[in-house]
């Protein structure tokens, strides 16, 4: 039944129930593409009605943090990044057809969190970490350099790992090997002028603008689990939102 001294009594009971919902998936009780159980079986589990399971899982869609397959169920919505930099650069053929960057490990390093590193990650002073660079380039070219920094102990599965073996995609590996699912991010956009260490790997003139793009991803518990800065040149940029 609804715990009464997690609840807050003066909301309606379906949002009680959808306050309880969501922190069982803060709490990764239902790990990101699990499904929930069903609108029966939570009627029956928190003793109320059909009806305000019905609301509190519609609010929960409405607010990103479930997803409805018919004729399947109702499952914790799996954050999805694969795509996410066309927000912001152009990667197209001369046709137009998106192109998708491929990745490669420049190198990995595992050193002592600089500050702005530790306090994005909650990490006590002196914390190892592990410093990635990676290349994202688009037929051979060089796109995009990012630097990505991860608690060495939360991730100590990538420490040895070849980096030819990381792939494309990093978010899969940090599930298939550590067992952390990125379930959201934050970022933010600012402008700056290339250095010369990362115009020789981007292929550009020094003190040519990038675009840099810093991402914080968070667990479904909210806790901090990789910060990345992305730069790829101003000219490529591009801002693209769904305003509904």
């Amino acid at each position: 039944m609804l715990d009464q001294t997690a609840a807050d009594a003066r909301l309606p009971l379906y949002l009680q129930l959808r306050d309880q919902l969501a922190a069982q998936i803060r709490a990764q009780k239902w790990q990101p593409g699990q499904a929930i159980p069903s609108e029966a079986e939570l009627s029956q589990t928190y003793q109320v009605a059909v009806g305000t399971v019905r609301r509190a899982v519609e609010t929960l869609m409405s607010e990103g943090l479930v997803e409805r397959t018919h004729g399947r169920g109702t499952f914790v919505r799996k954050a999805r990044f694969d795509n996410s930099l066309f927000r912001f650069f152009r990667f197209e053929s001369p046709d137009g057809r998106p192109l998708q960057p491929t990745s490669v490990i420049v190198s990995r390093k595992v050193i002592e969190a600089p500050r702005q590193v530790a306090e994005a990650l909650h990490l006590k002073t002196h914390a190892r970490v592990i410093e990635l660079l990676r290349l994202r380039k688009v037929d051979g070219q060089p796109v995009l350099a990012e630097n990505i920094y991860l608690c060495a102990q939360r991730f100590k599965a990538l420490a040895g790992k070849a980096p030819e073996d990381f792939g494309d995609l990093l978010y899969p590996l940090y599930e298939r090997e550590c067992g952390l699912i990125v379930a959201s991010a934050r970022e933010t956009l600012t402008v700056e002028t290339v250095t010369a260490a990362q115009a020789k790997l981007l292929g550009l003139k020094e003190k040519t603008p990038v675009v840099v793009i810093e991402r914080i991803a968070f667990g479904s518990d909210g806790a901090p689990l990789e910060w990345r800065q992305s730069r790829g040149a101003g000219s490529k940029f591009r801002y693209s939102a769904e305003i509904r």
